[in-house]
């Protein structure tokens, strides 16, 4: 994942992403607005456009992100993944009315990329551990990847609620964000098939630079987890 602060440097660590043989990266507007975001992705698609580039535009679900992402499809933009903080997924509740409700926003905008979720995400409503299953089972209609996390930015989850998750979605794609490092990415590996990972992979103190050795460390354990999974 890279948090971008302009093209330029969003160009710069994806190309260490491509050079490491990274799967794909996520660009995230951590700090400044989705709007002033839009022309920088249009930039980097436009020098890579066969980069597999996935987005986050921070704090805003599906039902803002989709209309968004339709519309750059149409201009010929094309994203490969968005990523929302929040699927908006109540496990108290029967009936999801608001993820109902974004499946058909997205429906409608035509765009035909992956869709990764948030469920029990850091920094959005607390779930209960206990009601984690429900949680995580109430999603499966809504998404193509169930996303979960630490509670907060660079701190890493408890490997007991990835087991959670793990149990009870099955063969369903699960992937963890936070606190994902080269160090405790073998604990992780067994239970999710997708990390994303940002200050985990960064130069100490960095938020922003990708240091190609960690990143490099991180492939390794994953490559070695693909292999033997």
């Amino acid at each position: 994942m890279i948090h971008v602060l302009d093209s330029a440097q969003a160009l710069r660590n994806l190309d260490l992403c491509i050079a490491a043989g990274c799967p794909g990266a996520f660009l995230i507007n951590h700090d400044f607005a989705m709007e002033p975001f839009l022309p920088i992705l249009s930039e980097v698609r436009a020098a890579r456009p066969e980069a597999w580039l996935g987005v986050n535009f921070l704090a805003q679900p599906g039902n803002i992100a989709f209309p968004v992402l339709g519309d750059l499809a149409r201009q010929g933009l094309r994203i490969d993944a968005y990523w929302a903080d929040d699927a908006r997924i109540d496990e108290r509740s029967a009936n999801q009315p608001e993820a109902e409700d974004i499946a058909h926003i997205r429906a409608a905008s035509g765009w035909n990329g992956l869709y990764i979720g948030g469920v029990a995400f850091k920094k959005q409503r607390e779930v209960a551990p206990e009601d984690y299953p429900a949680a995580a089972r109430a999603a499966l209609p809504y998404l193509d990847v169930i996303c979960t996390s630490g509670v907060a930015t660079g701190h890493a989850a408890d490997p007991a609620k990835m087991q959670v998750f793990r149990d009870a979605i099955g063969d369903a794609p699960l992937a963890l964000a936070s606190g994902i490092t080269p160090e405790n990415a073998p604990v992780y590996a067994p239970l999710v098939d997708l990390m994303l990972v940002a200050t985990g992979i960064n130069f100490d103190g960095d938020f922003h630079n990708i240091d190609p050795a960690r990143l490099d460390a991180l492939l390794a354990v994953t490559r070695t987890a693909g292999e033997t999974a």
